[in-house]
Order: C-alpha cells, then sequence, then structure tokens
C-alpha cells in the first residue's frame, strides 16, 4: 500500500476529518495564506483580461 502524503501545513500524517490536512487547524493556515495572497495561480494579469475582453 503506498504511503499518503503528509500534511501540506506541517508533514503530519493527514487525518480523515480534515484530508488533506492533519487538523482543522493546519486547514485554517493553509486557507489564511491564501486569503493572504501567499499562494497565486499563475496567469494574465486581470487588468490584460478586461482589455482584451472585447476586442474579438
Amino acid at each position: 500500500m503506498a504511503k499518503s502524503p503528509g500534511c501540506p501545513i506541517c508533514g503530519k500524517p493527514p487525518t480523515e476529518a480534515a484530508r488533506p490536512f492533519c487538523s482543522p487547524r493546519c486547514a485554517d493556515i493553509d486557507l489564511g495564506r491564501w486569503f493572504g495572497e501567499a499562494y497565486r495561480v499563475p496567469g494574465e494579469p486581470a487588468d490584460a483580461v478586461a482589455e482584451t475582453d472585447g476586442e474579438e
């Protein structure tokens, strides 16, 4: 059986209730990082997308 990866925040084994995290605390830390824009999805800047919407 393949070993599942650890919690992306602290590396501890994940729990079923908080998967893929080990606890709700680590899940909240991850959510806070998304809200604080520590994580970003690559792509065009939003201004560039807005400028090209009507040019097709």
